[in-house]
């Protein structure tokens, strides 16, 4: 028992018997803190590749001018060529035409590898020691990331490696969504859930902020430290995970090692957690929930990885600041989460707070759409309030609204219910946010405007979901 219990031991000595020493709600402090610490080393691994698009195709119109000017009056075409050389401003295989759809297609593998690992995820995760579970894949994540950079070191100019490597980041990255919503879940009641995970889901844009800051910071030095950075912060993350996370219920590995051993074959306890989820999929509201963000998340991480290059081509603006200026996105998006969380709380209506910030979303990204013709102060408006409302919904589905069906009195308090929505929900959101990025890249080539008739369909199409699943 305590060499194969050895975590819950751990976990019973520090959480139940140092309660008489420590009040409990220094332990659901210490959970909310490190809990969102830990998710925002995943977001801001995830940023840089958006911050690093503009690096790896450049405008080199300025270039071919200097090149025109150059030639027309001294008509030394050999340096010239030399010269246009020197100054290649753009990363192989990046720098041809479709470079657009190539960014596109970097985003798509990272992203549909995410969403078809995040079904994956909850099944195994449920079978685990979640401090484990989330180590383990926080380091392959800081690993994966690392190799994104190291191919700017190492001069690896192979688009297979990129994909490789994005395709495997996304898989582990897979690991954080349930392991912190269930560990953060087991902590905190219903009572002031929508404020509670309103104020720890902004762990999202904090995660973006920090990321868009660290890559920008090299972006334009050596972009290949825009991810070995993050990437070294993940892992690190991910030691300090494995030494101070303290899960709150051991019932959930006891109980499933028991079955295990009650039905000795990997197959019974596959069909058991297949009927789990067919418990849990015929819950009200857990379809609608999951579509809704499906569409939510589409336009949210369309945002995500092409915000930067979008206000690089459309604001003419250098990398860095750019990748500045987009953080106020994600400062929207922190305020979004908790209004939405409190509007809720006070309402008692999820669905009907999720339905009036993607109607009031609608206007605003069209009015997005215009950003080249705002000044700098309408721009930084836009960008705030556009956060805000993109973002709320997607916060509140994926924290309150997940822990609420999650916690379901039809599921007579199945812990590892929980963790299974949590994955249903998000997996469901997550094929949206591969598919946004992926037709970003498809659409961008005939115009941004394209990009934002997309956004507010989809934006359309979360409200229309929404309104069916009641208040």
């Amino acid at each position: 028992m305590l060499v194969l219990f050895k975590g819950c031991v751990l976990w019973s000595l520090s959480a139940q018997c140092c309660p008489l020493v420590f009040p409990l709600c220094r332990y659901r402090a210490l959970t909310f803190i490190l809990t969102f610490l830990l998710y925002t080393s995943f977001h801001l691994s995830r940023k840089p590749i958006s911050i690093v698009k503009s690096e790896l195709h450049k405008n080199c119109s300025s270039v071919n001018e200097l090149a025109t000017i150059a030639s027309s009056g001294s008509g030394q075409l050999p340096s010239l060529t030399s010269l246009h050389t020197d100054m290649d401003c753009s990363w192989k295989p990046f720098d041809k035409r479709n470079y657009k759809q190539l960014l596109g297609a970097m985003d798509y593998s990272f992203l549909c590898a995410y969403a078809v690992g995040m079904y994956l995820s909850g099944i195994i995760g449920e079978r685990l020691p979640i401090r484990l579970y989330l180590t383990v894949g926080m380091l392959t994540s800081g690993l994966f990331t690392c190799l994104f950079g190291l191919g700017y070191v190492y001069n690896i100019h192979n688009l297979g490696f990129y994909i490789f490597v994005q395709v495997a980041n996304g898989l582990v990255q897979t690991t954080g969504w349930p392991s912190v919503v269930t560990c953060i879940s087991n902590w905190f009641g219903k009572g002031r859930r929508g404020l509670i995970m309103g104020l720890w889901n902004s762990h999202t844009s904090v995660g973006n902020i920090l990321g868009s800051l660290i890559a920008g910071y090299w972006v334009s030095s050596n972009w290949g430290m825009s991810f070995i950075v993050p990437g070294i912060i993940i892992a690190v993350m991910g030691v300090v995970c494995f030494f101070f996370l303290i899960e709150r219920e051991c019932s959930l590995l006891i109980g499933l090692m028991a079955v295990c051993h009650y039905f000795g074959h990997w197959l019974d306890l596959f069909l058991i957690v297949l009927c789990l989820c067919a418990g849990c999929l015929s819950l009200q509201g857990v379809i609608e929930f999951s579509l809704c963000l499906l569409f939510a998340k589409l336009v949210s991480y369309t945002f995500l990885f092409w915000l930067p290059l979008y206000i690089t081509k459309a604001a003419h603006l250098d990398a860095k600041k750019a990748g500045d200026l987009s953080t106020l996105f994600d400062v929207g998006g922190i305020v979004g989460g908790i209004l939405a969380g409190v509007i809720s709380d006070k309402l008692g209506k999820r669905a009907t707070t999720c339905a009036v910030m993607l109607l009031l979303a609608a206007p605003t990204l069209y009015g997005f759409s215009m950003i080249s013709e705002f000044g700098l102060g309408p721009t930084i408006g836009m960008l705030l309030v556009c956060g805000c409302l993109v973002n709320g919904p997607y916060s509140l589905i994926t924290t309150a609204v997940s822990a609420d069906l999650g916690t379901h009195k039809s599921l007579k308090g199945n812990a590892r219910a929980l963790s299974t929505v949590t994955a249903i929900i998000d997996g469901t959101g997550s094929v949206g946010a591969a598919l946004g990025p992926l037709l970003a890249g498809l659409l961008s080539a005939g115009g941004w405007d394209r990009v934002f008739y997309m956004l507010m369909t989809a934006d359309f199409l979360a409200l229309l979901v929404i309104s069916l699943s009641g208040p």
